[in-house]
């Protein structure tokens, strides 16, 4: 399909498609705001594109860290509140308990990997 065909949507969504691709293959901002102005487009609509792209990413990673947050808390916390609650019955009854390492070592990975997700947005 040539350009000349393409409505001017669809145009703008190709022109976003081609960026978002090259920011996913890490390449720097400039270099995309490059290629966009060799593929036609003026220097302000390109940095416009890289600009809101961007914002995009942040805002998404800001919504998935605080979601490995949680998650991550929830796993830490329930694992504690299990171990704690098997602790006790074992020392007052007597018997064993369950410490639930996996639990509470995935939670905390995954809580510090959010937070880090967080901070970058």
């Amino acid at each position: 399909m040539s350009t000349e065909e393409l409505s001017e949507e669809e145009m703008v969504q190709a022109i976003y498609a081609f960026a978002a691709e090259q920011m996913q293959q890490g390449a720097p901002p400039h270099a995309i705001e490059n290629a966009l102005v060799e593929k036609g487009l003026d220097q302000e609509s390109a940095s416009t594109v890289v600009a809101n792209l961007t914002e995009m990413r942040d805002e998404a990673n800001v919504k998935s860290g605080k979601k490995n947050m949680i998650f991550g808390a929830l796993w830490c916390v329930g694992g504690a509140i299990i171990t704690a609650a098997t602790y006790s019955a074992a020392s007052s009854e007597g018997g064993t308990y369950v410490v639930t390492w996996g639990a509470i070592i995935f939670g905390a990975i995954q809580f510090i990997q959010g937070l880090v997700q967080y901070s970058k947005g």
